[in-house]
Formats: structure tokens, sequence, C-alpha cells
């Protein structure tokens, strides 16, 4: 049951593979723990099949992860307007936020237009197939985006017990190495549990930040 003295947060991805799908519900698990009420949302591709249809394995790899992940509901404008925090992921693309995932956040035009994203509490994560793939620069996309709608941007930092864990050595989100390619059958399996942990530290930390500057705007 939630917790009415923590604040909500909505943890919003997209995923292709399953990497970041494996982030975020290790995120969700732990935002649970602290009591707040929570949803996963997942961003839903636009297109109605993979671009890379002649990479053989990666399109298998699409096909299974879409077909494990359709129990988690959509994410909707309605789940940002909700939340007291937002936690949004996608791998890079060229150092980049993928394409699903930008159309969703264009979407949010009207919501950040008449001020209802302003002061939420934002963090992002990120999953990338080298350690040297556009990992800052994709999170450092998406905070951009969370500058423009007015949020307080929470990162890790150096606030974790190893922050510079193998695997998980980035101070601004929690950055996994998916590896080269994917494989059927073997979805997210180069998702470690250094990165589960980060993830895990980075939503508390998230929500804990939420509830006191929920709390101190309340008084203010």
């Amino acid at each position: 049951m939630a917790d009415d003295n923590v604040a909500r947060i909505a943890i919003v991805y997209y995923s292709a593979t399953g990497n970041v799908h494996k982030l975020a519900t290790a995120a969700a698990e732990a935002a649970e723990k602290t009591g707040a009420e929570t949803r996963l949302r997942r961003v839903a591709e636009y297109l109605d099949e993979p671009l890379t249809t002649e990479f053989t394995e990666w399109t298998q790899a699409w096909e299974e992860h879409t077909e494990a992940a359709r129990h988690v509901p959509t994410a909707s404008i309605d789940d940002l307007d909700w939340a007291d925090a937002i936690l949004m992921g996608g791998p890079g693309r060229f150092g980049l936020i993928p394409a699903p995932l930008k159309h969703f956040i264009e979407s949010a035009w009207p919501l950040n237009a008449r001020g209802g994203l302003a002061n939420k509490v934002m963090s992002s994560f990120t999953s990338t197939g080298a350690p040297h793939g556009g990992q800052e620069s994709t999170i450092l996309s998406l905070n951009q985006v969370f500058y423009h709608w007015g949020g307080v941007i929470v990162a890790p930092g150096m606030t974790a017990d190893d922050p510079l864990a193998k695997g998980n050595g980035n101070p601004y989100g929690t950055s996994s190495v998916s590896g080269p390619q994917a494989i059927p059958g073997r979805l997210a399996e180069n998702v470690t549990e250094s990165d589960l942990a980060g993830i895990r530290h980075q939503t508390a930390r998230v929500i804990t930040i939420a509830t006191a500057l929920s709390k101190g705007l309340a008084a203010a």
C-alpha cells in the first residue's frame, strides 16, 4: 500500500530489446519498497515493425521483448501530470534520445505549456552497446528536456556506497552496457547486479528528494 507521505513516481521508459526494461522494472520494485505510489509505464513503438529488419538476430530479440513486455501499461501524459517525480530512461541512439521516447516527450508539449511539469523531481538512465556509446550524452539530452520542463534534476552523483563500481560509474544516471548485439532468448543478460544496485539507489534518492521538496512547497 502506498504511503501518503511519500512522493508519487512515474517510471517512464522505452526499451527495444529489454535492457532498459530490466532497469526500469528494478526501479519500480525499489520505489514500491519505499512506500511510494508507483507507475511503471513503457513507451510504445510508433511504428509497426523495427527499422532494422535486415539485422535478423536484433529483430528477433526486439520481437521477443515486445511480446514479453505487453503486460506493462503504455505511458500517457496523464502519468507525467500525476507524478511528483519522473524517472525516465531509454537506450542511446547515436548518443541521443531514441525516436519513440522523443515522440512521447513531444506529445507532452500541452502539459508543459501550462506549467504542469514545473517543480517535479526528474532523473534519467540509459543503456548503450559500449561503455563510450553515448551514455552521458543520452542522459544529458534527457536532462535538457527536463530543463525545458522546469524540473528539478536529481542525479546519483557520488552518493552511492560504490558509485564507481564497474559497469555503473556514471554519476549522471545509471548507465548499463548492453553489448554489441541482441541475442534472442538471452535478453538483458548484460544488465549487471551493479547496474541494478545503481538504479535502485537512484530511484530511492529521487523519491527522498521529491518527498522532501513536496512537503517544503506545501508549507511555503
